[in-house]
């Protein structure tokens, strides 16, 4: 049977309603944390409120896209599962290097060492000090994605070895993929090399893309047959136009099963329970209006139930 695999359980894909595709709810501090205090998201009781209040909103599932030994606390992510009733899909993978110190392991297991790591995050349970110590404990609770990422540069021999070893879970398990781009940039080489290494290509979103000026590009990054995760829309500039919206209207029509929506508010300014703006209820509130107001409520469902149901489900092995 067809499941989604949250922090707390797996789950059936229809159990899922109403999912915010691409999210930080947790952040531990840490090296991720020096350079940049903000992206500190780890009072559970804030967080909790928050999630509890998108709940009442109709808000069901949130993609927590921090994966291994960059800030996850799993222990932390399992509690404000509990308490604000939210599903929670939990990442492993790992992340863009500079959320990495210089010699982390990262760059010293080989592909077969990661793949093994990413699968016994997903199959066994997520270490509850998230490889921070030598000591291992897994806990019961599990990884239902797998996240990597590219920069502004072609993708590295060492990025190469971290796709390798996500694909090569990724067929293992059946975990769907989801990846960080900077603004889309190296989307298409990911795709490329996703293909090649024998990834489900409909088990693989790409992310931040809508920040990429070029309506080309859209075109043939949603040709590969990949999702594409548009989260900007409350990051423009409001005397300009605002680029997400006007991607939605020019490729709904036509891809309307490939799009997924998030806010990725990795930054505490942006949570009202921190104090900041726009708070996440903006996806059901602003989001959902200005989708009514553009004549796109035909879209809605496949935006935020339809197609992460699809996406994050495991895939079934022959």
């Amino acid at each position: 049977m067809t499941f989604a695999r949250t922090v707390l359980s797996d789950i059936r894909p229809e159990e899922m309603g109403v999912t915010y595709s691409h999210e930080h709810i947790i952040i531990e501090e840490g090296f991720t944390t020096l350079a940049n205090p903000a992206f500190v998201l780890n009072d559970t009781d804030r967080v909790s409120q928050e999630l509890s209040q998108l709940y009442q909103y109709g808000g069901r599932t949130m993609v927590d896209t921090m994966p291994a030994a960059c800030g996850r606390n799993i222990l932390k992510l399992a509690e404000v599962s509990q308490r604000s009733k939210i599903h929670i899909i939990v990442p492993t993978g790992i992340h863009l290097e500079l959320y990495y110190p210089p010699n982390h392991w990262r760059y010293h297991l080989t592909a077969d060492e990661m793949t093994d790591l990413f699968i016994a995050d997903i199959n066994e349970g997520v270490d509850e000090l998230d490889y921070n110590s030598p000591v291992i404990k897994r806990t019961p609770y599990k990884a239902g994605l797998i996240k990597l990422a590219t920069g502004d540069e072609p993708i590295t021999d060492h990025q190469r070895k971290v796709f390798e070893a996500v694909v090569n879970a990724h067929r293992e398990t059946g975990a769907p993929i989801l990846t960080h781009t900077n603004g889309g940039k190296q989307a298409l080489a990911q795709v490329e090399l996703f293909d090649k290494l024998g990834a489900n290509l409909h088990h693989v979103v790409i992310s931040h893309v809508d920040k990429h000026p070029d309506m080309d590009f859209h075109r043939e990054l949603l040709e590969t047959g990949v999702y594409v995760e548009y989260d900007s829309h409350f990051r423009w500039k409001e005397s300009g136009e605002n680029r997400t919206y006007q991607l939605l209207e020019k490729f709904l029509p036509k891809y309307s099963r490939q799009i997924v929506v998030g806010m990725d508010m990795a930054k505490n300014t942006y949570w009202k329970s921190y104090g900041g703006k726009p708070g996440l209820i903006y996806l059901l509130t602003d989001f959902i209006e200005e989708l009514h107001r553009r004549s796109m409520d035909q879209h809605i469902d496949d935006l935020f139930v339809n197609n992460p149901q699809k996406l994050y489900s495991f895939i079934q092995k022959k």
